[in-house]
């Protein structure tokens, strides 16, 4: 037996806490909505700009969107479905009714630029998608070359009440003039899909079962590219449970107020607060643009939460808000902090301000997502990822896949009923990070001590983590390669202040009229911007090993 196989941080466990989670009761994501709504019927589910939906117009509304993907559009069980908005009431409306409608959810981020909605929408073979009137545009260049059929757009104010949704769509369009010019055809609107569903939404389902597939979550995984992991019903609801277990530590049942911040096309907001908090009766206050950090003051004035679910980033940039620090923070009892790392200086800043804990977590796409964090009995043990979730098993190997010893560094392999199925339809990477004994490579080199508790040493790919968003060297390296007067590129990630991490690009030119100014244009017009180098630094050559690949650490060593 390996030191990891005696469980360790079971010793850090509370007394009031199980090492393992009850095996799933509920028979699909649906079934687990209906119950959740059944139960809680008229508590508030979901608020979005003061607008606020109860559990059970959650559940209604949700099965007329099942019933007009199924009785109107006539969708079969496993077609998929994208769904590209930002966080509005009408997201967990459509995550469950296609869910519910034994369909496939594909997240797909509204910060995509044309050319990797593409890549996407082709490789997931997606009949329908749900969009943002304002990314109308972008899909409209790349729609005709995709196997999508359906099209159905809502407007940022559709679940508003009137005339606030009449006044909210006047201002985005008319105003602000944020949506931009279209001509797409045939598309339905998404106020006009529920009326259509209604008729429908009693409409016989078909059977989904624990090992269906809910989710495609698109990833660079361990070895960056476009892939998705297959994530499947079982995955999300064992994922929740793992994530309530420790939360009923410290929470009430259907007496919290959740800020969501992170976008729920993120997965770790879409299993902590679409399932795990939804499951728990509590109200998830949906922000749709966190990045207006007065609005964000206002609205956590207005709501008075009492859990917070943010990136480090996001809470650094409220900290250093006057208004945000003058706010009563008397029933906020922990904020959670997703998608890449806490710093302590921000942790402890977080704990004077607000007088409760931030806990950082760790979680990857491939694990549905949470596979460890930091208990609600006891003091967070700040620079640690803390202890592995109920039913998750975590060792940590060499490069030769040995176990190595309690307190030496190695790759993080994790196993539990979180992991996911597989990559859709990449059997050769799926092999790569997923052995037959269930044990998921995570590409991160991590430790842990004699009680449990993990720590991230460094990455074993170059992943760079902006805002929480993963991003790849590799795919900038590969974009601007495709740019004519570029010989060569490499990328690095470099800490920042305002979004913990920040790719630099390195060019070599293969025309020296090629400017700074010009190449930044065209990886404008390719990339996201989250993805975008913060910096173009010109050489004559790079550092490569011998055989020809770039030498990123040593890139890092120019800086």
């Amino acid at each position: 037996m390996n030191a990891y196989e005696s469980r360790p941080w079971l010793t850090s466990y509370s007394p009031r806490l199980a090492p393992t989670i009850d095996e799933v009761e509920s028979t699909s994501v649906g079934a687990l909505v209906k119950a959740t709504c059944t139960r809680f019927a008229d508590r508030p589910a979901y608020s979005n700009m003061g607008a606020v939906l109860t559990f059970r117009e959650i559940d209604e509304l949700s099965d007329r969107f099942a019933g007009f993907l199924l009785g109107e559009l006539g969708l079969s069980k496993g077609d998929r479905v994208v769904l590209q908005m930002p966080n509005l009431l009408q997201y967990p409306v459509a995550v469950y009714g296609v869910l519910k409608a034994g369909l496939v959810v594909v997240g797909a981020n509204p910060l995509y630029t044309a050319k990797e909605m593409k890549k996407v929408f082709i490789d997931s073979g997606a009949v329908a998608i749900v969009a943002l009137q304002n990314f109308a545009d972008k899909l409209e260049a790349v729609v005709a070359d995709t196997s999508i059929q359906h099209v159905v757009l809502t407007d940022v104010g559709d679940l508003l009440p009137a005339p606030q949704r009449i006044v909210t769509n006047f201002v985005v369009k008319r105003v602000r003039k944020m949506v931009p010019k279209h001509d797409l055809k045939g598309t339905t609107s998404f106020r006009e899909a529920l009326e259509k569903g209604r008729k429908h939404a009693s409409l016989a389902r078909p059977e989904v079962g624990l090992d269906d597939t809910a989710l495609l979550q698109y990833t660079g995984g361990t070895t960056g590219g476009t892939k998705a992991a297959v994530i499947t019903h079982h995955n999300l609801l064992a994922n929740q449970a793992q994530m309530l277990a420790p939360m009923r530590l410290r929470l009430d049942e259907g007496e919290e107020t959740i800020i969501a911040a992170l976008p729920l096309y993120h997965i770790f907001s879409l299993t902590v607060n679409a399932l795990a908090f939804f499951a728990f009766g509590s109200h998830n206050v949906l922000v749709t643009n966190p990045r207006d950090t007065a609005d964000l003051v206002k609205t956590l004035d207005k709501t008075k939460p009492s859990v917070l679910i943010l990136v480090s980033t996001l809470a650094a940039s409220l900290l250093d808000n006057a208004p945000f620090r003058a706010l009563d923070f008397e029933r906020v009892k922990l904020a959670v902090a997703g998608g890449m790392a806490v710093r302590g200086a921000t942790a402890k800043a977080w704990r004077e301000a607000t007088g409760s804990d931030m806990l950082e977590g760790y979680g990857l796409t491939e694990a549905s997502p949470v596979v460890a964090v930091n208990p609600t009995w006891d003091t967070p043990r700040v620079g640690t990822i803390g202890l592995p979730l109920p039913s998750t098993d975590i060792e940590m190997r060499d490069e030769e896949g040995n176990v190595v010893p309690l307190g030496e560094a190695g790759e993080m392999c994790v196993r539990g009923p979180q992991v996911m199925k597989g990559y859709w339809n990449q059997p050769e990477n799926t092999a790569e990070v997923l052995d037959e004994g269930g044990w998921l490579r995570t590409g991160d080199v991590a430790s842990m001590s004699d009680d449990g508790y993990i720590t991230i040493v460094d990455r074993k790919k170059d992943m760079i983590v902006v805002s929480g968003f993963n991003v790849y060297p590799s795919e900038i390296e590969e974009v601007a390669m495709s740019h004519p007067k570029v010989k060569d590129a490499g990328v690095v990630g470099v800490p920042d202040d305002r979004s913990g991490e920040t790719p630099v690009l390195f060019i070599v030119k293969a025309d020296d009229s090629l400017t700074d100014d010009e190449l930044t244009a065209f990886l404008k017009s390719e990339l996201a911007g989250y993805k975008r180098p913060h910096r173009i630094i010109f050489r004559d050559d790079l550092p490569k090993s011998n055989v020809g690949k770039v030498l990123r650490r040593e890139l890092k060593d120019l800086l």
